[in-house]
């Protein structure tokens, strides 16, 4: 049965996310079914133990056969998502994600603090006592630095990377869409933009190695073999474009949150130590990404619906991460929250590979942001991105003082 409400339509995200649907679907239609426009339709998948159903069986719901997406690719586009770990299977997934996870590691990531710390300060002292789009101005340059200067890209390209990577998710948004790239086409010419940069880059890299992660990954074997060229233009992308749009949607959107909840960001500024914690309650509120899409690879059920083989299940983090059966209050947002078992970072196989770098970067930087600057003040509207996958702020007009 289709629903009478759209949960595909990208404006119906555009005031918020819809979070009284999805309260209400949880109590009466926890799989619901949504059509999409020209396609076949997808099972919406909103309670927290089902999408944690769905992310921790890959046999029955899988990420390669049809990709992430909610809409089916051309064959040459999935073809590229295929080579991309997010839309990986096992053996093949865990064979791949062995070879990088040794670089991903708390210890590893950990040495990058200080580098981090100074890059915050130098762009915080750069926004310094002006009027600043803080989704642009500030949060957008620290992963830009950060993965540019993992992946040994030269820094003259951080700002054309950083832009693809909009691109690649944002296409929906006619902000983007207004950039030089069609509506229709906006993502895949962006990740084909971006995937033949980084060949260009691998081909640089093989001549001339160096200590980045671009050197290790042309060195690893994928599915039995070296790594090609084509196949780190997928890995690229899927690195770059993650590494950059998830942490700037973190950072802006938890200052957003903290603006609109001033008690709490008193409280930051007086014990940093609650920091950490904020972190975890501004992932579960303002998830990056509002689902990744599996295929069912044979006739299944949640929740007592049916599920055919070769449907389209998404797995709706928005909604999950304010499941009543869960979370206490979900509704409301505080830093004191534990445990707090929310899913932005997934779970599973396909648990974020940069987890421990995105806690990192979210530490330091409100860290830095609270101590530099004791007054921070909306100067105007916030304005969100129109998506449907992509749950982010696109201007956060701001004033950061220092007296």
């Amino acid at each position: 049965m289709s629903l009478a409400y759209d949960l595909y339509d990208p404006d119906g995200y555009v005031a918020g996310p819809p979070h009284e649907l999805y309260a209400r679907l949880r109590r009466e239609q926890p799989v619901a079914w949504q059509d999409i426009p020209g396609e076949p339709g997808c099972w919406m998948v909103l309670r927290h133990a089902d999408v944690v159903r769905v992310a921790r069986d890959p046999q029955t719901f899988s990420a390669a056969i049809g990709g992430v997406m909610l809409e089916d690719l051309p064959p040459e586009s999935l073809a590229m998502m295929q080579d991309m770990l997010l839309a990986m299977d096992p053996p093949r997934h865990l064979a791949y994600r062995r070879n990088v996870s040794p670089e991903f590691t708390p210890k590893v990531m950990g040495r990058l603090e200080g580098r981090i710390r100074e890059i915050c300060r130098t762009i915080m002292a750069d926004a310094a006592d002006r009027d600043v789009d803080f989704v642009h101005d500030v949060c957008a340059k620290l992963p830009s630095q950060v993965v540019g200067e993992l992946m040994g890209i030269p820094r003259e390209d951080w700002g054309r990377i950083h832009r693809w990577s909009e691109m690649n998710s944002g296409g929906q948004d006619p902000d983007n869409q207004q950039s030089g790239y069609a509506a229709a086409d906006a993502a895949m010419s962006a990740t084909v933009d971006m995937a033949m940069y980084a060949i260009e880059l691998a081909g640089k890299r093989r001549a001339e190695p160096a200590e980045d992660l671009t050197t290790l990954m042309l060195s690893v074997e994928l599915d039995g073999e070296p790594m090609t060229d084509v196949k780190f233009g997928s890995f690229f992308v899927q690195l770059v474009t993650a590494g950059n749009d998830t942490t700037r949607t973190m950072l802006s959107s938890g200052l957003h949150a903290l603006l609109r909840h001033p008690d709490q960001l008193a409280e930051l500024r007086a014990d940093h130590s609650l920091i950490p914690g904020a972190v975890e309650e501004i992932l579960r509120w303002a998830n990056p990404l509002h689902y990744f899409r599996r295929t069912a690879t044979c006739d299944t059920e949640l929740s007592g619906q049916a599920i055919a083989a070769g449907d389209k299940v998404a797995m709706i983090y928005t909604s999950a991460n304010r499941d009543e059966t869960v979370f206490v209050r979900p509704q409301e947002f505080d830093i004191h929250r534990d445990p707090n078992p929310h899913l932005s970072f997934g779970t599973g196989e396909h648990f974020c590979l940069g987890v421990h770098l995105a806690r990192l970067e979210g530490r330091v930087f409100f860290e830095e942001l609270l101590d530099h600057f004791p007054t921070i003040e909306l100067t105007g509207e916030p304005q969100r991105q129109r998506s449907n996958l992509n749950n982010t702020l696109k201007r956060l007009p701001v004033r950061l003082g220092t007296r």
